[in-house]
This record gives C-alpha cells, sequence and structure tokens, in this order.
C-alpha cells in the first residue's frame, strides 16, 4: 500500500510537470493563428516561438509544438560570439526563432535566433587556421636511415619494412 502512495505522488507530480509545460506553449500557440502542429507544417523563413526543452554544448533545442525539437546551433543563438549556450538560453525559456532547414525524411529541424539569417544561405566558412587543414596535411617524413643508437629493435623494424 505504501508504494501505491509513492507511485501516486509521482503521477500528481508528472500532471503538474505537463499542466506547467502547456502553460508555457499557450502563448506560443496564440502566438500565430497558423501555427504548425507537424513538422510537414514548416517551412523555412517561418518566424515562430518556441520553449527551451534542452541545452548542450552544440546548442538548444526547441519545442515548437510539432512532436519534433528543433535545434538551434550555438552559432545562431546570438550575433555575437557565444562560449556556452547556458550563457544564453535555460531550459523553460521562451524564444523566438526562425525555420532555417527542414528535413522531413531525418525529423531535423534547423533554427536560428538570429531573425535575420536567411534560410538556405551558406553557413560562414571555417575559421582560415582550420580550412581544408585534414585534406592538404603533409604526410610525415619517415627517416631513410635508422640511427645507430635506436638499437636492435629499431633496425629489425626497419629491415621488415624494407
Amino acid at each position: 500500500v505504501h508504494r501505491l502512495a509513492g507511485h501516486e505522488r509521482i503521477q500528481r507530480e508528472f500532471a503538474k510537470v505537463l499542466e506547467r509545460r502547456a502553460e508555457l506553449l499557450h502563448p506560443t500557440l496564440l502566438a500565430s493563428r497558423h501555427h504548425p502542429h507537424d513538422i510537414r507544417d514548416l517551412e523555412p523563413g517561418m518566424i515562430l516561438e518556441g520553449v527551451v526543452s534542452n541545452v548542450a554544448a552544440f546548442g538548444a533545442f526547441v519545442d515548437l509544438g510539432v512532436h519534433q525539437d528543433g535545434l538551434v546551433h550555438v552559432s545562431a543563438l546570438s550575433n555575437s560570439f557565444v562560449k556556452d549556450p547556458r550563457d544564453v538560453v535555460k531550459a523553460g525559456d521562451i524564444v523566438k526563432v526562425k525555420v532555417i532547414e527542414v528535413d522531413i525524411a531525418r525529423k531535423r529541424i534547423g533554427l536560428s535566433m538570429r531573425l535575420d539569417d536567411e534560410p538556405g544561405a551558406a553557413r560562414k566558412p571555417a575559421r582560415a587556421g582550420m580550412a581544408g587543414q585534414a585534406a592538404s596535411k603533409p604526410a610525415r617524413a619517415q627517416p631513410a636511415v635508422v640511427p645507430a643508437a635506436a638499437g636492435a629493435l629499431a633496425e629489425a623494424f626497419s629491415k621488415a619494412r624494407r
């Protein structure tokens, strides 16, 4: 009987959480007469309000009420540099976002809090020092002759490689 009472308490707490979430989403639903209810209703360029559902090192997930959270990448959280997304948003915040990309097949929604971002625009190039680093990395030079001080094991390895 005691375990049942604990279960009922958890159910009541869960109902309160759902009720609070509905309260947070309510202004979102009123913000637009044609608020999307499904990911297929989203179109790049739409500006919507949503609730931040989770914050990670790479950005923030926003619940738009379409059964799939969208991602605001850390680079799209602000017009200025953001080191940690938690400095800009926290779970439960109501934010205004622009739909940048919708991939229905992969169920991914790309969002931006920079409302002047254009959907489909090329993303910022990588930093100058990092661009193409992996592709153009020169091969490491191998010594042709093993120095005598390297020892017998290195000499045997060198012979095996030839």
